[in-house]
């Protein structure tokens, strides 16, 4: 590789929708553990988050929902498209999202899923608590303002 900035760094998928439907309180970077074609799959941009949620088995944490489509060039050992994939984080951030879970309300949910500038996938996660329509309402409503602010400009 004689070009010092990989084209991985700029694979960044996001899930939209995590900022309406939620409120985040913490957010945290964890590593992921993939098979072969997952990680290629990411690298050509072929994820989705938008149904992602993440949820404690024993003492590790997973994520769940999660797409990564097939790899094209992938033969029979092709990964499945959603399952679960565990989440590589230290026991002391694996504690603390499990004190803040046991709060009525509190979900764990991917915001972001990137490639480092190791060529390590990566995955943002949030401690989030679901808004109510009425707050929803009001984000809708200052996104408006702040397209005639800029439309008057």
């Amino acid at each position: 590789m004689s070009n010092s900035k990989n084209s991985y760094s700029e694979v960044q998928i996001k899930n939209k929708r995590a900022r309406f439907e939620y409120q985040i309180q913490d957010q945290f970077i964890a590593g992921l553990a993939l098979t072969g074609t997952e990680i290629k799959s990411i690298r050509m941009g072929k994820a989705s988050l938008q149904e992602g949620y993440c949820v404690f088995s024993g003492q590790e944490l997973w994520v769940q929902g999660m797409h990564i489509a097939p790899y094209k060039h992938g033969t029979i050992h092709n990964h499945e498209p959603r399952r679960k994939r565990k989440l590589l984080l230290n026991k002391r951030e694996l504690k603390k999202l499990r004190k803040v879970t046991q709060e009525k309300g509190a979900t764990i949910i991917p915001l972001r899923l990137f490639i480092n500038n190791r060529g390590l996938a990566k995955l943002e996660i949030a401690v989030a608590k679901g808004k109510k329509l009425y707050d929803k309402r009001q984000d809708i409503r200052k996104k408006e303002e702040q397209r005639e602010l800029k439309d008057t400009r």
